[in-house]
């Protein structure tokens, strides 16, 4: 290519994101977003709506940390930032049961490590500070492995993930914050998988003194625009007191620019980054619906449709492991064990989405994030079926389909 040449436009044609995230985002959030002037951050619209963003926010949480509000960028943003606390020396118990949570402990253990530890391996520190609790994959992480662990090494901070879509387990959360309790640890959540599918009231689990998550999967925002967070008042007076190495990150700074100032909601947010009014109204619009829905009725359609989509599957001949409601991990029938990946890249260049899991054993995941419904459940399958058959596998989509028609029509009837 030469200087005066120029690429062809950017054309990404619609897809079915049927994975774990980033799910379809909702048409009410791409016009919110599509549709915004364009505006300085400081505009004051732009600040209205970041001080009703952060209201709707704990709403949607069930919490009244004055603390909550979105980090800018993606889930890892707001993890960051949920683990900046952390510093050189801290003592730490992480649970890890799947690829995200062992990245999770990962970002702990460069926290955690001081400049010995990076010297020795700087992209994977090793901090004697830091206890990892590895729980097979498949397998969630109980109260019974947190109490003991806990209870064994006495640590400054605990971490897990809630709902985790690496292997599509869902951990004890009441358990982790009871512990917690017990042993005067504070827990720190990887919500991203859970807050807008599971119905949870952060303050009902006050072991847990910070929280993060992510704006495209539950909350069905756009993957860039801003990642939920919540801490308590005993996080951010341990912040206070210790700090963390990190000025973009750190969470009093980030507050501020939402109008938490001290503790407090002051009128309008003092500057801190540049944020875009464009992702300002896409949140907004986004935390709009998920208020409108309902976090219970919410959480109740995730796993009405989930329960179609798992046993449909199993009438194709599928193992499901999991027990999430917005994801399915299955084992292939024997005929294409070991071929997974392969199914999920044909199935993904004809524009279905669906994931392998991302550590071994290799799985297949198909996600209903924002597919609630029984076309979308319908489709998911048949798409998945054709999939199957084309690699050989003997597949009855017609007992497939079946069961779908008497989820619904048992639920209809129930009704």
């Amino acid at each position: 290519m030469t200087d005066t040449e120029v690429f062809p436009q950017l054309v990404i044609p619609e897809t079915l994101a049927a994975g774990p995230g980033p799910g379809n985002t909702d048409a009410r959030v791409l016009a919110a977003f599509a549709d915004a002037g364009l505006a300085d951050h400081m505009q004051a619209d732009v600040l209205r709506g970041m001080i009703e963003c952060k209201h709707m926010l704990r709403r949607v949480w069930g919490t009244k940390n004055t603390y909550t509000f979105g980090v800018a960028g993606t889930g890892w943003s707001g993890l960051d930032a949920l683990f900046s606390a952390i510093l050189p020396g801290d003592s730490v118990v992480c649970f890890v049961n799947g690829t995200f949570s062992g990245i999770d402990a990962l970002t702990v253990r460069t926290r955690a490590a001081t400049r010995e530890d990076l010297k020795a391996n700087a992209l994977d520190p090793k901090p004697s500070s830091v206890t990892v609790i590895t729980v097979p994959h498949g397998q969630s992480v109980t109260a019974e492995v947190i109490e003991q662990a806990l209870a064994q090494h006495k640590p400054t901070w605990a971490v897990m993930a809630h709902w985790e879509t690496g292997s599509g387990r869902i951990n004890d959360l009441q358990g982790f914050s009871d512990a917690c309790l017990r042993h005067n640890v504070m827990g720190l959540i990887d919500a991203v998988s859970s807050l807008g599918i599971e119905d949870f009231a952060i303050d009902d689990f006050p072991g847990v003194v910070g929280w993060a998550s992510c704006p495209q999967k539950g909350v069905l925002c756009l993957p860039l625009t801003y990642a939920p967070v919540s801490f308590t008042d005993r996080y951010i007076a341990h912040l206070r007191e210790n700090g963390c190495y990190t000025f973009v990150h750190n969470p009093i700074f980030e507050a501020r620019h939402w109008g938490i100032v001290d503790g407090k909601d002051t009128a309008a947010g003092t500057y801190h980054r540049t944020h875009s009014g464009y992702a300002v109204a896409a949140f907004h619009e986004a935390l709009r619906i998920n208020l409108q829905h309902g976090r219970t009725q919410k959480a109740a359609d995730y796993a009405h449709h989930e329960a179609a989509l798992r046993a449909a599957v199993q009438a194709l001949g599928c193992e499901v492991t999991s027990n999430m409601t917005s994801l399915v991990v299955l084992n292939l029938p024997a005929s294409l064990a070991g071929r997974e990946k392969e199914l999920v890249q044909n199935a993904r260049a004809k524009g279905f989405g669906i994931w392998p899991t991302l550590s071994e054993p290799v799985q297949v995941r198909i996600g209903i994030l924002n597919q609630l419904s029984a076309a979308a459940i319908t489709e998911i399958v048949t798409r998945f079926a054709a999939e199957m058959s084309a690699m050989g596998a003997d597949v009855d989509l017609d007992a497939a389909m079946t069961v779908i028609e008497r989820h619904y029509a048992s639920a209809i009837a129930a009704e």
